[in-house]
């Protein structure tokens, strides 16, 4: 066998191992409730049952919704921080921005039940919890540092001498910015928004700390509806993962081309 076939047959071995997981869940969401805790379990759907999806359709619907409205908001306002703060790190390179970076690196390494306990207190104090703008304004305390130094790398590789044209012809620093800079950063913007909203969508350190009790509660703790002390309804939890799983999958296939694009013109400075 030549090096190349085995080469694709340790990969198709390796995908198989990390896919299993996610075939399971599917397995797992299909099987009927009276065959959950047979030995040895069925590792095919022989009897599929979608008593799961169907209760999912029922009850689930308004946690996605939330989910899907604390996830959109937090692409928008990490966005609106963080593409002007890149832009200025990036082209105007204000002093101490060294240190800037620098200090959003750290922020990437506090663990999110530090952040969750700390903005509890303010939360508290404001009356904001249990609120979709206080998920929202959480999620983003971890998505704008992230998103900043990815596009102040992306910016950086966007030519000099398109931003001295551009001054020369009359544009201050916003026209710039938004006439020049941000247009020639699209993949660098996508792949935030992308791992901003893929962030948002999968939270649950902030939902349960600083929602807990809301009216409107995402699918993370939606979810929870299925276990109790002693019943656990597997079929549906999993039928909620699978359903939860579906804009993720979708968004990560249709912006696949510009996040690859993204991290590779990010990753080289002119």
């Amino acid at each position: 066998m030549s090096r190349f076939s085995w080469r694709t047959a340790v990969g198709l071995v390796l995908t198989a191992v990390m896919l299993f997981p996610v075939y399971w869940m599917v397995n797992v969401s299909l099987t009927p409730a009276d065959r959950m805790r047979i030995s040895p379990p069925d590792f095919f759907p022989t009897a599929p049952a979608f008593d799961g999806y169907a209760r999912v359709l029922a009850e689930q619907l308004p946690y996605f919704a939330t989910s899907l409205l604390v996830a959109s908001g937090t692409v928008v306002l990490t966005l609106a921080l963080a593409a002007p703060a890149a832009y200025a790190l990036a082209k105007l390179r204000p002093k101490g921005r060294r240190v800037l970076e620098f200090l959003l690196l750290v922020a990437q390494m506090i663990p999110g039940i530090i952040m969750a306990l700390g903005l509890y207190s303010v939360y508290v104090r404001l009356g904001v919890t249990n609120t979709v703008w206080g998920l929202i304004f959480a999620d983003a305390t971890i998505a704008v540092p992230f998103a900043a130094l990815i596009l102040t790398s992306f910016m950086a590789s966007v030519p000099d001498e398109l931003v001295a044209a551009a001054r020369i012809d009359g544009a201050g620093a916003l026209r710039t910015f938004w006439s020049i800079v941000l247009p020639l950063s699209r993949n660098g913007i996508v792949t935030a928004a992308l791992f901003s909203f893929l962030w948002a969508w999968s939270d649950f350190v902030f939902a349960t700390t600083l929602d807990g009790g809301g009216a409107l509660q995402p699918l993370t703790l939606g979810i929870y509806r299925y276990i109790g002390n002693n019943n656990q309804e597997w079929n549906a939890i999993m039928a909620t993962a699978v359903v939860a799983s579906v804009p993720a999958t979708v968004l990560l296939v249709l912006a696949q081309r510009f996040v690859a694009a993204g991290i590779t013109a990010g990753a080289v400075r002119d």
